[in-house]
């Protein structure tokens, strides 16, 4: 069976989830660094023009979005779980919370200018105009925090987790690490990119404890790997993973479709429908270097159309 392979960068917030993930599973994996900005002209061979970071591959299949990834990696190497009997509900529940409404607030609140500084650190100029280019469209039609009323918001939120752990628990779910702490951490995690904005975390001592617990995982046995090394797997790898369209759900199995988010980063990605359920939709596309790649997302955060220009 072929390793995982992590499509990420440095500080990629997202990234970082994945990667402590792996690091608390003890696993293997292949590292391909990509480009903050694009272009990501491998990057897009694989996933077709998705261009969100990270993105995961493993032979010809590319999963996109880290919630289905830790789901993945979770069917692969289940131990320690990352939804645990009896908590995997509200790990999910606070996972989502994490991944959208805290991370929302810690994006305005860690790149003011003094955070700016420290994230955007050894940046030429028009690296940073590069970047503020680059973001403008990802990011357009959203409401986004002033940093006051992030600093506010963040404030409140990191209140609520030193409450979650206020009965001596190690995780924020219990005695065990779940998917809740890798979407907390992931967001702590960028804050401390910008020492000067790591001030706000001063009245929460069992959270910072917290902190150093799931850093503590580290990030796994990466290997690192050329992009051009894993499109040139991908097009060597003639199977995929086991997938099929359930019936009843107004979609049929060989329809041309497209996926795309529904919040940010909306760029769509057309193939042919392979799967469906009510977890994951898996599309068929061919790339003239990649090869026939099955491309996943979760059914969460992503609408499905039919594609009408075939």
């Amino acid at each position: 069976m072929h390793p995982f392979i992590l499509h990420h960068y440095a500080n990629s917030p997202f990234s970082e989830k994945v990667r402590l993930i792996f690091g608390a599973k003890g696993m293997a994996r292949h590292s391909v660094h990509i480009p903050s900005v694009m272009p990501k002209p491998d990057l897009i061979a694989l996933t077709g023009g998705y261009r969100r970071t990270p993105v995961l591959q493993r032979g010809a299949d590319v999963w996109c979005d880290s919630a289905l990834m830790a789901r993945v990696i979770d069917r692969a190497q289940p131990e320690p779980p990352l939804y645990p009997a009896g908590v995997a509900g509200a790990a999910k529940l606070l996972a989502q919370w994490a991944d959208s409404t805290l991370f929302w607030a810690v994006i305005p609140y860690t790149l003011q200018p003094q955070g700016v500084a420290h994230v955007m650190a050894g940046v030429p100029p028009e690296g940073l105009k590069a970047f503020a280019a680059d973001r403008a469209p990802f990011t357009a039609g959203m409401v986004r925090q002033t940093p006051a009323d992030a600093t506010v918001a963040l404030t409140h939120y990191l209140g609520w987790l030193e409450e979650q752990l206020a009965d001596g628990r190690d995780f924020l779910c219990g005695a065990q690490v779940s998917i809740a702490d890798f979407s907390v951490a992931h967001c702590v995690w960028f804050v401390h990119l910008a020492p000067p904005m790591t001030t706000i975390f001063g009245a929460h001592p069992r959270l910072r404890a917290w902190y150093a617990r799931i850093t503590a995982f580290g990030h796994g046995t990466p290997t690192p790997m050329k992009s051009s090394e894993a499109i040139a797997l991908a097009a060597a790898t003639a199977s995929h993973e086991p997938c099929r369209v359930e019936p009843g759900l107004g979609f049929e199995a060989g329809e041309p479709v497209t996926v795309a988010p529904i919040d940010y980063g909306r760029d769509p990605v057309a193939g042919t429908l392979v799967g469906l359920d009510a977890d994951e939709v898996v599309i068929r596309r061919q790339d003239e270097r990649a090869g026939t790649l099955h491309v996943h997302f979760p059914r969460i955060g992503f609408q499905i159309r039919k594609d009408s220009r075939t």
